[in-house]
């Protein structure tokens, strides 16, 4: 397995570039399948997620071919004559569930491994199938596969409220819904850039949809979208971490250069408790400049749906907040199984609890270099931020799930002055070796 060597101290200085969101990428190349053609996307990240989805359209079909340097992914989904979506790929990542979405709306049916982990009922997939249903998909499960089917090959159309609100589930009924017979509506809705962004290009496609940003979104059927040529968004998750890292890392007074984002898919929730830590923000078109100050002031979050504080950015603010001289209070009501990273993070010296769906942090911490292990894709780069600011050396194992969503992370951070370097190990003799190496 690859791990990350990080050796703390040196400061981040000049600036980071932000690629193209994993969030919007996926969804994109869900929607390509609806398009009897050639779809071309550009500014698609070369991520491990990325390659993982595009052999989930492959089996479906379709031909897809991918330029990493140049960032442009092409889609030809003339054939698809597969709807089936396996569990050896689909168990990779959860998103590989929209193509039960893209699979009913192109072809009418899918057969659709269930996420890994998941049982016939919670969340995440109920609101999916409950969806598909509403708009007149008959849904059975076989064998841990769920299995859709329509009358006359389309969807009917209906309507449907989500209780609570989810991202995955808004993109998989549109993704039905836009070439449905009838008229579709979709009640509290996701509201994330994401969604909008993708919901731009089905109406690019073709699609008719009214409200896309909003809590109501409405869809009337067409019978056929077109192939497109389309941008993706730059990724607004990778961008918060960047100023996040800047904050802590960065040198007290000196701006630092977040570039090639586009801020104001950051949510209002986010941008005000920067602010709250005491740094100075300056938002231009396409480059955030962030000055830390001298002392980060503790600054309690709770996350929450679009436009609120993201999920995807609490373990990073985690780091951040160990460094303020106080107590901070991070809440995460999306998910209530999300601080695996702060035991990781204790191990380095992090003086946290975790209670129910909240962390109390005590600052300030100074971090101390050890062995850890990532546990998912936002905690990994939560461990890579704490190591910038440890004394000593820090090996953050099992990164191959930064690696989901973060396209050659440690060749930026280089080149923003930090010293890091990826490294191959034996996940079996690591910790001897390690012990060797500090004993």
């Amino acid at each position: 397995m690859d791990k990350l060597v990080v050796t703390g101290g040196q400061p981040l200085t000049g600036s980071l570039p932000v690629g193209g969101s994993k969030n919007t990428a996926l969804p994109l190349m869900a929607a390509a399948l609806l398009a009897d053609g050639t779809t071309t996307l550009t500014n698609i990240p070369a991520l491990r997620d990325v390659y993982t989805f595009a052999n989930v359209l492959r089996v479906s079909g379709a031909s897809v071919s991918f330029d990493e340097s140049a960032h442009q992914l092409r889609v030809d989904a003339r054939r698809i004559d597969h709807p089936e979506a396996p569990y050896d790929l689909v168990k990779k990542m959860r998103a590989s569930f929209y193509m039960l979405g893209a699979l009913v709306g192109r072809c009418g049916q899918a057969r659709v491994s269930l996420p890994g982990g998941c049982a016939w009922g919670p969340r995440p997939v109920d609101l999916h199938l409950e969806g598909m249903k509403a708009f007149g998909a008959s849904i059975e499960l076989d064998q841990g596969y769920v299995v859709a089917s329509t009358p006359n090959g389309r969807l009917q159309g209906g309507s449907f409220r989500m209780e609570p609100s989810s991202v995955g589930a808004t993109i998989n009924l549109l993704l039905g819904a836009v070439t449905a017979q009838g008229g579709s509506r979709i009640e509290n809705a996701a509201q994330e850039p994401d969604v909008v962004a993708f919901g731009e290009t089905l109406k690019q496609m073709g699609a008719q949809i009214d409200g896309l940003g909003t809590r109501t979104i409405e869809v009337q059927g067409v019978d056929a979208l077109e192939p497109v040529s389309v941008r993706n968004t730059p990724d607004r998750i990778e961008m918060g971490t960047f100023m996040v890292a800047a904050l802590l890392a960065g040198e007290p007074g000196v701006p630092f250069r977040v570039k090639n984002g586009h801020h104001p898919h950051l949510g209002a929730a986010f941008k005000k408790h920067v602010a709250d830590t005491g740094a100075t923000v300056v938002y231009e078109d396409d480059v955030v400049t962030i000055t830390p100050p001298d002392r980060i002031r503790p600054t309690s979050i709770a996350t929450a749906t679009y436009p609120g504080f993201p999920t995807d950015l609490q373990a990073q603010w985690g780091v951040l907040m160990a460094h303020a001289d106080g107590t901070t209070r991070i809440t995460d009501t999306i998910y209530d199984d999300r601080f695996k990273h702060i035991p990781e993070l204790q191990r380095m010296g992090l003086d946290a609890s975790v209670k129910g769906d909240t962390a109390t942090i005590h600052g300030p911490t100074d971090f101390k270099a050890a062995t850890v292990m990532s546990t998912d894709l936002r905690a990994s780069v939560s461990l890579v931020l704490a190591g910038m600011v440890a004394e000593g050396t820090t090996d953050v194992l099992r990164v191959y799930h930064l690696d989901r969503g973060y396209e050659n992370l440690e060749q930026k951070l280089q080149q923003a002055g930090i010293d890091i370097h990826r490294e191959q190990y034996d996940e079996f003799s690591e910790p001897e070796r390690v012990a060797e190496r500090t004993a």
